[in-house]
């Protein structure tokens, strides 16, 4: 619909469409319209003119190129928009179209693009706390947006399974070989022993007074390198297996299957003949090698330690380098916490000097915020993480007694369910924000089945779906592309409509913008409307058949469109709750 309308305006324009692009918003206030735009006052701003008498204009031609039967009315207003009210027959035109597209919402924008999105990245012999649980909400929807665009999509996790983070927890583990669990132990008794022994070697290193801890965790790391010790060797081998295989529960309660996994183990190499064959990009200072970024208008950082190790900034080198030595990609773009802005602007630069054009260029970087309690920060140096796995556990504990009270879902049922709206709920959460703003979780506003929530969303969809069970149990089922759309003439109805037609530009700029959040608010906004439609219409009990099967069809394309968009969130949508 919205192309439609802009077809129209651009006739209208003629020539001077190429000097102010037009474009078209949906007013919050309907008394403003079904669609705006402002195209008359920056034409006047080009053209010197008044904006209200160039807006009238506009609007007069407007109505003329029109099909007849478009507008109900078209207006210009102060200070200079123009404002338009679709017909009620082209309202039911449009949507005749929209019943027979199962495709709703996809676009062919990134048809024939490859596109990597690396996100998640947790550390093993680290707990999987709620930043990557942050991390992988993101970069999942931003995975199903290109997706949608019609890109190939390569989800991504590189995981430093080396690192002083490594040597700190086989430290720990050495020190507690007495409470190591065997290979027959429960997954989570295994993490938790390497939580605790992460936990010690950090105390343990950060101990300004045990020097002697301090240089034994640095032995380690570099026996952990060179895998010189089989010792070490047993207990790096076991922490690491158990850390990966703790990782994929977690990606598979929040929906998440990567295509390619990479490690930090696997960049050395690469990473440090990179920066050794670039002496004039890095260079050496106090027995390290770094990059001089106060000439880029950065700042420097090591990519050479004093031992001759590659950093993690080298590993990076490596990384990307090997990313489009792999995959014809178009893109490849990194999810990261915004902790790490400057870093990446450092790493950035430094790929663009060492290495091909096209890996820089076609790199970018989307930093989120951080997601908090109200208890406040967590600290794995400490040991007080807030695991991933708590926080969904706690949601859907909360979640259970709701869930009973409202279904006749049997235990598995039940059980199923409220794991999908504990997800949800905190997925929606994060992705109701602007991708960059740290997040407080609220429990009672977020697991509510009531207002702006996750739940919410998936409880309108269920009752839309309830209705098109109990019509195929009394032997009514939606007529699809036969259905009469033209029985539907209530503005419960219109206005359902109207709000479908919105969800392909939505889906097209959240993709463009990577900003879920604007699917967020569609989805909330399209619940309503449908919450609305269903409280206020008979469907079922309604005697007419044509107009029972028009409502049913627009029952079903109602939730189709709930459904796909919470998709495009990475939440799904129970048939009952």
């Amino acid at each position: 619909m919205k192309d439609t309308i802009l077809a129209i305006i651009n006739d209208a324009l003629g020539a001077a469409a190429t000097d102010a692009v037009p474009e078209l918003s949906v007013p919050d206030e309907p008394s403003f319209g079904h669609y705006s735009t402002n195209v008359a006052m920056r034409l006047a701003k080009m053209q010197k003119r008044k904006p209200m008498e160039l807006a009238a204009e506009l609007a007069a031609k407007i109505k003329a190129k029109a099909p007849a039967g478009s507008f109900a009315r078209v207006e210009a207003v102060a200070p200079g928009f123009i404002n338009f009210w679709l017909s009620d027959d082209a309202v039911r035109a449009e949507f005749a179209h929209v019943v027979s597209n199962g495709a709703y919402g996809k676009n062919t924008e990134l048809a024939g693009k490859t596109v990597m999105v690396e996100f998640t990245d947790p550390n093993p012999f680290k707990l999987f706390h709620i930043g990557h649980l942050m991390s992988n909400t993101i970069g999942e929807s931003f995975s199903r947006l290109y997706e949608a665009a019609g890109a190939k999509v390569l989800r991504a996790n590189y995981q430093g399974d080396v690192g002083l983070h490594v040597a700190k927890a086989v430290w720990g583990m050495e020190h507690n070989k007495e409470k190591m669990p065997d290979a027959h132990a429960d997954l989570a008794e295994k993490m938790a022993f390497l939580g605790d022994a992460y936990a010690a070697g950090s105390r343990a290193y950060d101990d300004e007074g045990d020097l002697e801890a301090r240089g034994a965790i640095d032995v380690l790391n570099e026996k952990i390198y060179s895998r010189s010790d089989e010792t070490v060797n047993t207990l790096y081998d076991a922490g690491r297996k158990w850390s990966l295989e703790y990782f994929e529960t977690v990606y598979a309660r929040l929906g998440t299957k990567f295509d390619k996994y990479f490690f930090e183990r696997d960049m050395v190499k690469e990473g440090l003949a990179t920066v050794l064959a670039h002496e004039d990009i890095f260079v050496k200072s106090e027995g390290a090698i770094v990059f001089p970024g106060e000439k880029y208008g950065l700042h420097t950082r090591v990519f050479v330690n004093s031992r001759g190790l590659p950093t993690y900034e080298a590993k990076e080198l490596g990384l990307n380098k090997k990313k489009f030595e792999e995959n014809p990609l178009g893109l490849s773009v990194i999810v990261t916490a915004n902790e790490i802005i400057d870093y990446f602007r450092v790493l950035i630069k430094a790929m663009e000097l060492a290495l091909p054009p096209e890996v820089a260029a076609r790199t970018r970087h989307m930093p989120h915020g951080m997601l908090r309690l109200p208890t406040g920060k967590m600290s794995s140096r400490t040991g007080d993480v807030i695991t991933g796995e708590s926080l969904l556990d706690k949601a859907k504990l909360a979640l259970r007694e709701k869930v009973s009270e409202r279904s006749s879902l049997d235990d598995a049922e039940r059980e199923e369910v409220t794991e999908a709206i504990a997800v949800g709920a905190i997925k929606y959460s994060i992705l109701k924000q602007n991708p960059g703003q740290d997040i407080i979780f609220d429990f009672e506003k977020s697991l509510s089945f009531e207002g702006d929530s996750g739940p919410y969303l998936q409880y309108a969809y269920a009752r839309l779906r309830s209705i098109i069970r109990k019509a195929g149990d009394e032997g009514f089922v939606p007529q699809s592309g036969a259905a009469d759309i033209a029985q539907l003439d209530s503005e419960a109805e219109l206005a359902l409509m109207r709000k479908i037609f919105e969800f392909p530009d939505i889906v097209a700029r959240a993709a463009a913008a990577l900003a879920p959040n604007g699917v967020a608010t569609y989805l909330h906004k399209l619940a309503v409307a449908a919450n609305k439609f269903y409280e206020t219409t008979p469907i079922l009990k309604d005697g007419d058949a044509d107009r029972r099967g028009a409502r049913l069809a627009l029952t079903e394309v109602a939730a189709r469109t709930l459904a796909a968009g919470l998709n495009l969130l990475g939440i799904k949508a129970p048939e009952k709750i």
